[in-house]
Order: structure tokens, then C-alpha cells, then sequence
């Protein structure tokens, strides 16, 4: 196996790997070519993330695997799911992707997760984790409906399996006896010991025909004998138990096989075609190691998780940017949990990515990190509540919505006091559709007793994050993913005022009523059309008093969020403003009915209407209709909408 100390910045030499275009191409190499193939695929991936960014060890750990699957099954005819993306990009290029691997994450290129309109192989779009087993078991039960000849396999991280749904669909598979096979693709370091001769004999042995076909005729013979039957299942599970962890998922009624080595192609090969025509759910626990043929990645698996794009070396140094929302929620915290022993901080899987890495070290007693479990990190800060402590719990928008009824039932509900510090809100670039955190005000400002903050900067959050903790009851502070504007936080901590915005500048005419992120871009506008621009900080409660005031001074009002427009803050004012009679027209922007691409987050923004330059040609359209019906007498159609970027 070919290893890398550096990322290469030229373009391998990879004639193997040219001439695959579809695995069916795959499928005419000789077995030996396999392993030649998997270093230039490995080579490959390193020199294209490199030039992209992405999600980086976990691709690397599965060159071997990616290579067997697509060689054994006769994709995409048997269905490949493969869990979240961080494990795709091998597929992608095994499959007809390979020179379009070099637009990876930017606008109109390849996705960094799969994604069904993107090809026939990517049968199941996934950018959240645990979802393959119930996809792929969907789509084993579809085939048995149909009477279709066809295999399907489930390809899931030891991560993913952390997820309270994967066990679920394990339990649903089990039940139902589908064909399908799961393979757990486990990189987990601390159980590498458990490769080795005994295993690697062991997993040959029970995926061997001549194994399955005694199992089978013995099971046939001992049902007739019901003590004996036990007892020889018995003690079978205590054999496999004693030297593999595969006792659980054999309760469970899947056939175990493993652990074997992910990186051992022909070994791969050979199981595969062994389990790939049994009845019923198999599961082949395969060891792989992280950033596997890059030696950084695998020192530091966390680290190279995911990498940015590699800068050409004559590229100009870039401008010092703000402090990263995420790095001010983790000082906060770290503050916080000075002052008040009471609070606890709690992430489902994302420590580092939501700014918890010092918390953790400093106070390891009061952090939680539940794994990818959305819905139980939820109930369990409404437990943590009642006990008397302060939870604060660190979750990306896009994940917030796997947990949604218990946020509602568990916590808000019973008006428990729990602070949620709302990460990734908005557009979030190149991870696209998936990660986005664009729906979290339309859902989150219809529940009752939740209040809900939108800073515009990083002192703001840092002031609405200890505000939202000292409130009694829910709390929710949402911010975007990256850098904030470059505002100097200000150390000593203040209570704001509930429901109070802050007027930023005073114009005419025109009143932008801004929510968090897009501040920014609205005093932009606002400069060019000598407009006002409000801070509105809350969501929920609304300033009403401030609303009501730039209604009467102003001929037009603009709210602009980012975050679906419907449903959203903008939808807010207006219900207000309804109830106060008032005629004033308020023109909506924010992200359209649609999902946003990946891209760059400024490219995503323009597109959507939602940088200075958008906004202010959104109010400059509208204003021009309005003065045009104003000339003409017409009054604007009933149920009508304003026009701009929101419709």
C-alpha cells in the first residue's frame, strides 16, 4: 500500500483507475489488479480533496471497502447505500465521476454527499448520519413486494451506529427477514487489536457455504428436538461472543460475521462473495482505519476529519477575519461555567465543531457528549433541569430538526430551563441542502413559552447567550457557521432586555428590520438608499414597540432573515402589525421556497438575494411598483405577495 506524507498538488499517475468509468469496468479486472487500483484511488482522493476541501479521513479509510462492494455487487442494479457522505467519494469515482471530482462542493459541481439526481448509483441521498439501514431495509422489502432478483447493502460508520434509529432499523430487519446485507465499517482505533489470524480465520469460516449450509440443515434437525435446538444456539453466541463483539447484533437475529480487515482487498472480496447470496440480514463488521495511506490523518483522525481547500502557493494571504460564533460560544461557556456551577454543557457528536473542545478539558465532569443522539440529548437536558442543574445544549440547526418533538414535549412543554445555543443557522456553503440551517425560525417561533435570539455579531451573541441562560425557562440563540463581523467582544456580561432591538441608523422613507447574520448587509443597503436598519436581536418576543414606531415613520418596511421566508421573523411583523390594523406594506426577504446548493456562502447569499447588492435592488423593485400603482390609482391585487427574491 502506497503511503503519503504530504497531499499531492499535481495530478497523480493513475492508468488503472483512467479506465474505470462505471464498475462494470470495474468488475473485468483481475483480482490481483485490486490492490494496485486501491492506491491510485487512494492517491486520487487525496489530490482531488486537496484541491476542494472536504470530508477527508473517513473517505481514505474506505478505498478497500468502496472497491470490494462495487466488485462483488452488481450495482446499480443491487442497491449500494451508503450512510451520510463522509464515506462517498471512492463511489463517486468508481462510478463516472472522476474527472467531475475536481468541482467537489462548489456551485453547480459535484455534491460532497450523495445525492439521487446526481447519479444512478447514488440510490439514497443521505447528509445526516444513521439513515442507511432503514433506507436500504425499505428498499429490501420493495424488492421482496416486486419480486425482484436484487441485493442490498448498508454501509454504516461505528458513529452512525451511536444513533438510536440505526438500532431501530436493525430490530425492524430482524423482524421482517429481509435480504440485505449491513456492513459496519468501524474505524474506531481502540478495538484494532481484534484483528489478527484468529479473527480473520473466524470471519472465513462463518461466511463460508459449507458453515451456512451445516447451520442451516442442523437448525432443521434440532427444531424437532426443542431443548436441544437451545442449546446448540447457545452455545454458538457464547463461541462467537467470547471472541468478537458480535453476540448483540446476533441477538438482534442478524447472522454476524467478523471482525475483518477492511483493508485486506482479496480477503474482502472473498467474504463478500460468500454473503452476498445468503437469505435473511447478514452483517459484516469490517475494521478500517481513518486517513488510512496518509500519515497525519491517521496520528490525527480528528483533525482530518474534514480539510479546507489547499491555497495555491502564490495565492494572496487573505484578510484577518472575526472570531469564529462558534469560538465565542465556547469562551462563553467556558465563563459561564466559572460563575454558576450548576451548568452543564451537552452536544450530540460535535464537540469540536461547536466550540466545546476547552469546556471539556477544563470542566470533564459537567460535559456530555451523547453521540448522535439528537432526540436523547434533548430529554435528557429536560432531566438534567428538573434536577436543579442549568443544561446548555450546543447542536447545529440542521440537526436540531432531528429532535424536534422532543424540544417541544420534553423541554418547552413543561417550561423547563434549558439553553439551546443554535449553531451552522442559515446558509452554511459547500455542505449545501443537508447542513444548511434554514428552517430554524419558521420552527421554532410557533412554540409556546420558547424565547428566540438572533445575534448580529459576535459580542451580540456572547451578551444573548448569557441573557438567554438567565432567563427561567427555554432559550434559544441562533448564529451562523464561520466568522462574525469583527466586533471586539466586550467581556463583562449584561442581561438584554426581553424582546428589545436597537436602532442602528435613521433614514427615510424605507425601515430594514434586520435579524442576526444579515445586519450587516442591510446597513450596506441601507447606506445606498438613506434607509433605517433595526437590530431586532428577538424573534420571540418581538419588539413590538419598535416595529409599531418604524410603521408610523416609514412609508415601507423590510425584514430580512436568513432562514425560510416562510413562516419566518418576517411573517411575524406582519402578523403584528395585522393585529394593530396597520396598512403599511412589509416586504419579506429571506431564503426562498427552495433547498440552496452548495457553493460558497457568498455565492449562495447573492443568489438568493440576501447581500447588500440583492437587498437593495429587492426595495428598489418593490418601491418602483408601488410608485407606478400610486400614479395609476390600481391597488394591488387581493392575497397578493410583495415581489423580490422571497416570492
Amino acid at each position: 500500500m502506497l503511503s503519503f506524507t504530504e497531499i499531492p498538488r499535481d495530478r497523480p499517475s493513475t492508468p488503472l483507475l483512467d479506465r474505470i468509468d462505471s464498475p462494470a469496468q470495474l468488475r473485468e479486472l483481475d483480482r490481483f489488479q485490486l490492490v494496485e487500483l486501491a492506491d491510485e484511488l487512494r492517491a486520487y482522493v487525496l489530490y482531488c480533496t486537496g484541491r476542494t476541501g472536504g470530508h477527508f479521513g473517513g473517505n481514505l479509510g474506505v478505498v478497500e471497502l468502496s472497491i470490494a462492494l462495487h466488485y462483488s455487487f452488481d450495482t446499480p442494479h443491487d442497491r449500494l447505500v451508503w450512510d451520510v457522505g463522509h464515506q462517498g467519494y471512492p463511489h463517486k469515482i468508481l462510478t463516472g465521476r472522476r474527472e467531475a471530482m475536481l468541482s467537489l462542493r462548489q456551485q453547480d459541481g459535484l455534491s460532497g454527499f450523495l445525492r439521487r439526481a446526481e447519479s444512478p448509483y447514488d440510490c439514497f441521498g443521505a447528509g445526516h448520519s444513521s439513515t442507511s439501514i432503514s433506507a436500504a431495509l425499505g428498499m429490501a422489502l420493495a424488492a421482496r413486494q416486486q419480486q425482484e432478483a436484487r441485493r442490498v447493502v448498508a454501509v454504516i460508520g461505528d458513529g452512525a451506529m451511536t444513533a438510536g434509529m440505526a438500532f431501530e432499523a436493525l430490530s425492524h430487519a430482524a423482524h421482517t427477514r429481509a435480504d440485505m446485507l449491513v456492513v459496519l465499517n468501524d474505524n474506531q482505533m481502540s478495538i484494532s487489536r481484534n484483528q489478527g489470524g484468529v479473527a480473520t480465520y473466524l470471519s472465513r469460516v462463518w461466511a463460508s457455504r459449507l458453515y451456512t449450509s451445516m447451520r442451516a440443515g442442523s437448525k432443521k434437525m434440532l427444531d424437532k428436538i426443542p431443548p436441544a435446538r437451545e442449546l446448540a444456539r447457545r452455545t454458538e453466541e457464547h463461541v462467537k461472543g467470547m471472541l468478537t463483539p458480535g453476540t448483540l447484533f446476533e441477538e438482534m437475529g442478524f447472522n454476524y460475521i467478523g471482525p475483518a480487515d477492511g483493508h485486506d482487498l482479496p480477503e474482502l472480496v472473498n467474504l463478500l462473495g460468500n454473503l452476498r447470496d445468503l437469505p435473511g440480514p447478514q452483517l459484516l463488521h469490517a475494521l478500517t482505519r481513518k486517513g488510512r495511506g496518509y500519515v497525519p490523518a491517521e496520528k490525527e483522525p480528528v483533525t482530518y476529519h474534514a480539510i479546507s481547500k489547499i491555497e495555491p502557493l502564490d495565492a494572496p494571504p487573505r484578510p484577518a477575519p472575526g472570531r469564529r460564533y462558534q469560538d465565542v460560544f465556547g469562551s462563553w461557556l467556558c465563563d459561564m461555567a466559572e460563575a454558576d456551577p450548576r451548568l452543564v454543557g451537552i452536544t450530540p457528536a460535535m464537540r469540536e465543531g461547536s466550540g466545546m473542545v476547552e469546556f471539556s478539558e477544563r470542566f470533564p465532569e459537567r460535559f456530555f457528549d451523547v453521540a448522535i443522539a439528537e432526540l436523547h440529548a434533548m430529554t435528557l437536558a429536560g432531566g438534567m433541569a428538573c434536577g436543579g442543574l442549568k443544561p446548555v445544549v450546543a447542536i447545529y440547526s440542521t440537526f436540531l430538526q432531528r429532535a424536534y418533538d422532543q424540544l417541544i414535549h420534553d423541554v418547552a412543554l413543561q417550561n423547563l430551563d434549558v439553553l439551546f445555543g443554535i449553531d451552522r443557522a442559515g446558509l452554511v456553503g459547500e455542505d449545501g441542502a443537508t447542513h444548511s440551517g434554514s428552517f430554524d425560525l419558521s420552527f421554532l417561533r410557533c412554540i409556546p413559552n420558547l424565547v428566540v435570539m438572533a445575534p448580529s455579531d459576535e459580542n451580540e451573541a456572547r451578551q444573548l447567550l448569557y441573557t438567554g441562560y438567565c432567563l427561567e425557562g427555554p432559550a434559544a440563540v441562533r448564529y451562523p457557521r464561520g466568522q462574525g463581523p469583527g466586533v471586539e467582544e466586550v467581556q463583562e456580561l449584561e442581561a438584554l432586555p426581553l424582546g428589545r432591538g436597537r436602532l442602528l441608523r435613521r433614514g427615510r422613507e424605507v425601515a430594514i428590520l434586520a435579524f442576526g447574520a444579515p445586519c450587516k448587509a442591510a446597513l450596506e443597503a441601507a447606506e445606498k438608499l438613506d434607509a433605517s436598519v433595526a437590530d431586532m436581536r428577538f424573534v420571540k418576543p418581538l419588539d413590538a414597540e419598535l416595529i409599531g414606531k418604524l410603521a408610523r415613520e416609514h412609508r415601507l418596511l423590510v425584514t430580512v432573515e436568513e432562514s425560510a421566508v416562510m413562516g419566518g421573523a418576517g411573517s411575524g411583523v406582519q402578523e403584528h402589525l395585522a393585529t394593530l390594523g396597520s396598512q403599511v406594506p412589509v416586504l419579506p426577504l429571506g431564503l426562498p421556497d427552495r433547498f440552496i446548493s452548495h457553493g460558497r456562502v457568498q455565492d449562495q447569499l447573492a443568489a438568493c438575494g440576501l447581500d447588500g447588492s440583492g437587498i437593495e435592488q429587492s426595495i428598489r423593485r418593490f418601491l418602483l411598483v408601488q410608485r407606478r400603482r400610486a400614479k395609476t390609482g390600481e391597488s394591488p391585487p387581493k392575497g397578493s405577495r410583495p415581489r423580490g427574491r422571497a416570492s
